[in-house]
């Protein structure tokens, strides 16, 4: 059996930024692809978080929503 690491959310209201964490590698390259917008990368070039500054007025956090996200997979071999 396999386990597939669920996102992680990191809303920090006193720094009013949203973190996405889609990896438990650590980053090593952060890109900002708009304007308080970064993807941080790994050191093979996956996107592992996304940091979103002034959150507040990017993303309506008061209605943010996470639906079909698997909590379990499974591998199972013959």
């Amino acid at each position: 059996m396999s386990w597939l690491l669920l996102p992680s959310l990191n809303i920090r209201s006193i720094a009013d930024s949203l973190y996405i964490d889609l990896s438990h590698r650590p980053s090593v390259e952060g890109r900002e692809i708009s304007e308080g917008v970064v993807l941080d990368y790994d050191a093979s070039g996956h996107v592992v978080g996304i940091d979103i500054d002034n959150a507040s007025v990017k993303v309506e956090l008061h209605e943010l929503m996470v639906s079909q996200v698997p909590f379990i997979t499974q591998t199972i071999t013959g």
